[in-house]
């Protein structure tokens, strides 16, 4: 369970006030895929980062009965002048997990190759986000947030990135980003909308769709 008290975020971009969330309530049940829509803009990745607490919010805070990824796909925390290994070695450390298991679930997850043992400083964007997702898949939490990581990669990547997610939503919840509503209706059985700083979660994932797209109709 992951609830929202009073959540406020706002800040200044480019000289203009970026408004993320005013005094939301709200609460992402244990167990569910619950789809994170709304425009480019509206703030949904920035939330996430505040839900996984690599971001201080205005006011307000984020309460949670377990565990929670960091947002799946996010490679900034990543040090560059470590290899692929040795910062799967380093993250597993963190988490108490097995690294040498963690080592070999991302080495034949990711499909790196010669690449997993070189500086992260030399992956390209879908490197870093293939070691990302296969860093974060082969860690146990209560819930995992994903940012769009499902649609790195060619067909074949993408069909073994659902398949995996699939099998840790067998006992685990999450919140995913993602700008198709195909994969949105594979991966996720609830939905919300954020715009404009207000969040509205729906039991019913076709009506948080159809909420999103009269948002997108309208949209400048």
């Amino acid at each position: 369970m992951i609830r929202l008290e009073n959540l406020s975020m706002d800040f200044r971009r480019r000289g203009k006030r970026k408004l993320v969330a005013k005094g939301i309530n709200a609460t992402f049940p244990s167990g569910r895929a619950v789809a994170l829509l709304g425009r480019n803009g509206a703030g949904k990745s920035t939330l996430l980062k505040i839900i996984a607490g690599t971001m201080e919010p205005t006011a307000g805070r984020v309460v949670s009965s377990g565990t929670i990824s960091w947002p799946v796909g996010f490679a900034g925390s990543f040090h560059p002048h470590l290899s692929g290994v040795q910062n799967a070695r380093f993250v597993a450390r963190i988490y108490g997990a097995d690294s040498r298991a963690l080592v070999d679930f991302v080495e034949d997850f990711a499909a790196l190759g010669d690449h997993f043992r070189l500086p992260v400083s030399t992956y390209s964007a879908g490197m870093r986000s293939r070691l990302a997702f296969g860093v974060s898949m082969g860690l146990r939490f209560d819930t995992y947030l994903v940012d769009e990581v499902t649609s790195v990669g060619d067909a074949a990547f993408r069909a073994k990135s659902a398949c995996v997610f699939r099998t840790r939503m067998e006992d685990a919840g999450a919140i995913v980003v993602s700008h198709s509503m195909i994969q949105v209706k594979e991966l996720c059985d609830m939905g919300a909308v954020l715009e404009n700083g207000d969040l509205t979660l729906y039991e019913d994932l076709d009506e948080a769709i159809a909420h999103h797209q009269r948002v997108m109709s309208t949209a400048a």
